[in-house]
């Protein structure tokens, strides 16, 4: 049986990045695997209903972090372990690093305590492969604002963003083996064009 893989895809708010999911799934079913597209916060039906509290209401800094993890801790166990035991591949829309970036970067919770969390709740999973996009914060801004509704943290200023950004952006330096950072101010052939590069390297 082939081995399942782990993408995910990261990035700030209006980075674009959701609309390469349905590419990149199609890309690795052509290539004869099974592909499994799942969220976070969400995912199950008991992550679906914590996004809509995570998304909307307001609260503590450090239980919206939490229930970040018990979101994480049942997608894990509902769909991403049983789906890589397959040998499925997963491919999921956040992960950990935006759980560092938003929490950690824009609330300014403790680093040290999200890795406290991370540990316990994923101590030996990592993704095989985090596509980051990146685009200015203006940039971003724009395509929200082009949008409509926004949710809590689509309403954050741009200081908020500039310090996902930046957690982001160090998070790919400490982990540049599995980050592959996208420039997503280009067009979106040529986005695809260097995703297809960088999915046949694994």
């Amino acid at each position: 049986m082939n081995s399942g893989k782990f993408i995910t895809f990261e990035g700030i708010d209006g980075a674009g990045k959701s609309s390469h999911i349905g590419f990149v799934a199609d890309l690795l079913a052509a290539r004869g695997h099974t592909v499994v597209t799942t969220r976070e916060p969400g995912g199950t039906a008991l992550g679906e209903q914590l996004r809509e509290v995570l998304l909307h209401q307001k609260m503590h800094l450090e239980t919206e972090a939490l229930l970040m993890f018990a979101s994480r801790r049942e997608h894990l166990a509902q769909v991403i372990e049983p789906a890589l035991a397959r040998g499925d591949w997963v491919i999921s829309d956040r992960f950990t690093d935006a759980t560092f970036a938003y929490q950690g970067g824009g609330r300014h919770l403790s680093i040290d305590k999200l890795g406290q969390l991370e540990t316990w709740v994923h101590p030996h999973l990592q993704p095989d492969l985090t596509l980051l996009f990146d685009v200015p914060l203006e940039v971003a801004r724009a395509r929200l604002d082009s949008a409509g509704s926004h949710d809590k943290f689509e309403r954050e200023q741009a200081d908020f963003f500039a310090d996902v950004r930046a957690e982001y952006r160090r998070r790919a330096t400490q982990f540049p083996a599995r980050f592959r950072i996208i420039d997503s101010t280009k067009p979106m052939d040529e986005v695809r064009n260097a995703l297809e590069v960088i999915l046949s390297s694994i």
